[in-house]
């Protein structure tokens, strides 16, 4: 099979297209042969060094397509099954194999496409709106990146249970999408001072929580827009990681609290993942929450996707296809 592998850490050159033998399952695991694959901002981290894991390595943690076999002790799947996944490592290849307990079946109504851009993404968005900082109505979230894959997906949960949001975006086309997906204001931060603006538009109050995908650039600034006791929930870091902190200012601008969650620790059992996916694809199956699939690639094209990712070039998903 094809697969995407790196070798050394690196930029997009380290992006390898290269021949290896498809995986055989073992107990409690499933081959599947993938249709789609979603692409997200860790699969960069990863690549490039930042996220430390063991080389070579197959690209890819998300993934949809049909079970082509079962290894012994699998009982949630069985052969033919459509099913789609996030968390497992080496998506970017033509078959992958996957813990059947990390596995969630695709039902009548969405295709594979929809599945993979909707796993990852979705459920992060599902755990920061509902659970990390459970909005309610009456709070403001200041969301990051708003046109993103996960940014277009949290505006609209975040509408969904009430609250007020504020996006930030980079140009006039990723603003049009945030306000489609019902951000109730829009900052273009290439042309104001989001902080300025945020204090503006809640008249010096500042927001309930930051959600904040950005991280190096906006931290800062974002700290400064929280309510009394807000809430700062770092969830990525596209523009570089924050830098030494003083957890002592947390204290001095107004008792906040921060957090770095992680999709792995908010679908830790089987019932949790079930739960959150469940919740995510069924609302895009009743139309009840938009996806927004910006471009698809050859999976030998996964480099010049990685450019455009990494180039801030893209909103919604983007997509590999075997």
């Amino acid at each position: 099979m094809k697969a995407i592998h790196v070798h050394t850490p690196g930029g997009v050159e380290a992006l390898r297209y290269e021949d290896m033998p498809t995986p055989t399952p073992k107990a409690g695991e499933a081959l599947l042969k993938l249709e789609a694959i979603g692409i997200n901002f860790v699969d960069i981290y990863i690549r490039s060094g930042l996220y430390k894991n063991p080389l070579p390595l197959t690209l890819g943690q998300e993934g949809a397509g049909v079970v082509e076999a079962v290894g012994p002790n699998v009982t949630e799947v069985q052969v033919g099954d459509r099913v789609a996944y996030s968390g497992t490592a080496g998506s970017y290849a033509e078959y992958a194999v996957v813990p059947a307990a990390r596995l969630v079946k695709i039902s009548a109504g969405l295709n594979a496409k929809d599945a993979a851009a909707a796993m990852l993404q979705g459920m992060t968005a599902h755990y920061l709106a509902h659970t990390t900082y459970p909005l309610k109505s009456g709070d403001t979230a200041l969301v990051h990146a708003a046109a993103g894959g996960v940014g277009l997906l949290l505006v609209q949960m975040a509408k969904r249970r009430g609250a007020r949001v504020l996006g930030t975006v980079s140009t006039e086309e990723k603003a049009k999408l945030a306000r489609e997906a019902g951000a109730d204001e829009v900052i273009l931060y290439t042309q104001q001072d989001f902080e300025a603006e945020v204090k503006r538009l809640t008249d010096g109050r500042g927001v309930q929580v930051v959600y904040d995908s950005v991280a190096k650039t906006t931290f800062d600034k974002g700290l400064n827009c929280l309510a009394p006791r807000g809430y700062m929930v770092l969830y990525g870091q596209s523009s570089g990681p924050v830098p030494s902190f003083d957890l002592a200012q947390l204290g001095a601008k107004g008792s906040l609290f921060i957090t770095r969650p992680s999709l792995a620790h908010y679908t830790l059992t089987r019932e949790e993942l079930l739960q959150r996916s469940g919740d995510v694809l069924g609302w895009i199956r009743a139309g009840q929450l938009k996806l927004h699939i910006d471009q698809t690639f050859p999976l030998k094209d996964a480099a010049e996707a990685h450019r455009r990712l990494e180039g801030r070039q893209s909103t919604g998903k983007l997509l590999l296809i075997p």
